[in-house]
This record gives C-alpha cells, sequence and structure tokens, in this order.
C-alpha cells in the first residue's frame, strides 16, 4: 500500500472532545498528525463537518474538517 497522507501518523489515545454550537462531545484521538487525526467518538452522524477539538492534555483547541466517516470514527484534517 502506498502512503498518501501529507505527514505520518502516530498511534495514540488520547482522551479529547469534540466542541460546535454550544456543545462538547467525548472521544477518543486513536492516531494523529500535524495536518490531522482519526478520532473515534460514539455518535458521529450528529457531529458537523466543522468543530473544535480539544485535547486537554496538550492544552490545544483545533479547528477541524471532517474528511471521512467510518462506523465509529472519522477523519479530520486540522484547518
Amino acid at each position: 500500500m502506498v502512503e498518501t497522507r501529507a505527514a505520518p501518523r502516530h498511534r495514540v489515545t488520547k482522551p479529547a472532545k469534540i466542541e460546535f454550537g454550544g456543545y462538547k462531545r467525548e472521544c477518543v484521538i486513536r492516531d494523529l498528525s500535524i495536518t490531522g487525526a482519526a478520532i473515534e467518538v460514539m455518535d458521529q452522524a450528529s457531529i458537523p463537518k466543522h468543530f473544535n477539538l480539544i485535547v486537554p492534555e496538550d492544552n490545544l483547541k483545533l479547528p477541524c474538517t471532517i474528511v471521512w466517516r467510518r462506523g465509529f470514527r472519522i477523519g479530520v484534517t486540522f484547518d
């Protein structure tokens, strides 16, 4: 398989929150790079295309855009 990502991803298990429209939803970051991430979230169908990803452990608030959805995971790029 040929790697087509802009930056290498690293497997992680980081607790985070998805923030949109005044709501915050718990999630877990499963892999991470400087350009994006794969996020595991229980009810991803209600999450809009654009949201903020809050990573308390790293004191980060990152604007994101969803690029794919599969099962309980979503793939995002950082805006």
